[in-house]
């Protein structure tokens, strides 16, 4: 599918979007190697407004973007991902979207019960394909992941009295992953797979790895906001979010990568004092420099920390572009010096850093506390290097 996604995308001069389902992204399958799509040379849009959004150019494309879609709907590389089983019963119709579809054949494998299938796993379609089965059938069931994209479209172009069942009608749950046994509700089925989790089976929340200094930090900063009311970290996405379970239970907010900082200088402008942003320092150069500058702009009162583990740890360990580099570019965008603190977030500096930290709390201004502490996994990862380097 993605080779067909480039393809796509080439001749229609258009982005496709390759959606994957969260079960999906956690399965794992032998998967046969394809030869490499070549590289395309460099080459420059022949129309050099393409990529200039002035509304005059956007309407233009929008219209051409419309036309191109009743082209995309026919196209054999969308078309020969939606097939059509007939079958000889005429009461219900399943429409099965993507990965819904592998459950269904979990309770339908051999179709005994002969119901019309149609499978839908690349958009868009002409209304055809939906014709050939609800021109069949009195009723429809939809099962797709996510949002009822396709359930919403037939609601809005079937006027022909074809009841419609789905997430929009209660029969399959509006909210949540489908799996084996909702379709099997669903389809009036008794359920076989079973809904509960044996007791033996222990509930494994995701915590901090152990000797990760994001530990330690929300160790120092919850005994440091001990004397405050609750409520006042804002956090961004990261290893660290983590800290909003328990036993840390620290953080109030994650919204989006340099909201925490932002967020912060809205409460602190609410009148919330002292009011914490926590950031890494990959999440910090991608996009909270920025908050870091309006707070510094607005003389707002707040402290933001940057747990620095020299890494962008959550998404496999890439390098930081932050790395000894957080100092400089803090003062560079306008915080004074003095409240630029360095700390080390180790169990035998606790006392230290929440000295530190009730500090900057009382501080009425902007101050930046950097936590730095190498990511536990990369010096793991560095370690069982150089063994391997020593062993040789």
């Amino acid at each position: 599918m993605i080779f067909d996604a480039f393809e796509l995308s080439e001749k229609y001069k258009t982005p496709v979007l390759f959606r994957i389902t969260t079960r999906l992204a956690h399965s794992r399958a032998s998967v046969s190697l394809k030869d490499q799509l070549p590289e395309k040379k460099l080459s420059l849009p022949a129309d050099p407004l393409q990529f200039v959004l002035l509304p005059a150019v956007a309407r233009k494309k929008y219209k051409s973007l419309l036309e191109s879609f009743e082209s995309l709907k026919y196209d054999t590389r969308i078309s020969k991902y939606n097939r059509f089983n007939d079958g000889s019963k005429r009461e219900l119709g399943i429409i099965a979207c993507g990965i819904a579809y592998n459950y269904l054949m979990e309770n339908i494998s051999d179709n005994s019960e002969n119901y019309p299938v149609l499978k839908i796993s690349a958009y868009p379609f002409p209304k055809d394909v939906i014709e050939d089965i609800t021109s069949r059938c009195r009723e429809v069931l939809i099962l797709e992941e996510g949002a009822p994209l396709v359930e919403e479209s037939l609601r809005g172009i079937l006027d022909n009295g074809i009841k419609i069942y789905g997430r929009l009608d209660g029969t399959v749950p509006r909210d949540g992953e489908l799996n084996p046994s909702i379709v099997a509700k669903a389809l009036g089925y008794p359920v076989s797979f079973g809904d509960k989790v044996p007791s033996l089976v222990k509930m494994r929340p995701p915590s901090f790895c152990k000797g990760c200094g994001h530990a330690d930090l929300f160790s120092a900063l919850n005994e440091a906001l001990k004397s405050y009311s609750p409520g006042r970290v804002f956090s961004d996405i990261g290893c660290y979010t983590l800290a909003a379970l328990p036993p840390y239970s620290s953080i109030y907010s994650c919204v989006d990568m340099g909201a925490s900082v932002t967020m912060a200088i809205g409460a602190a402008d609410a009148g919330l004092n002292p009011s914490v942003a926590v950031i890494g320092d990959s999440t910090f150069t991608h996009s909270g420099m920025t908050g870091l500058l309006d707070a510094v702009i607005k003389k707002s009162s707040v402290t933001i920390i940057i747990s620095d583990n020299y890494t962008t740890g959550m998404t496999g360990g890439q390098q930081s572009q932050a790395t000894g580099r957080l100092r400089q570019i803090c003062e560079g965008i306008g915080v004074i010096p003095e409240h630029v603190i360095e700390i080390v977030p180790l169990r035998r500096n606790h006392a230290d850093n929440v000295h530190v930290m009730q500090k900057e709390f009382e501080y009425q201004g902007v101050s930046v506390i950097i936590a730095s502490r190498e990511c536990i996994q990369t010096v793991t990862k560095k370690k069982r290097t150089e063994a391997a380097a020593n062993n040789l």
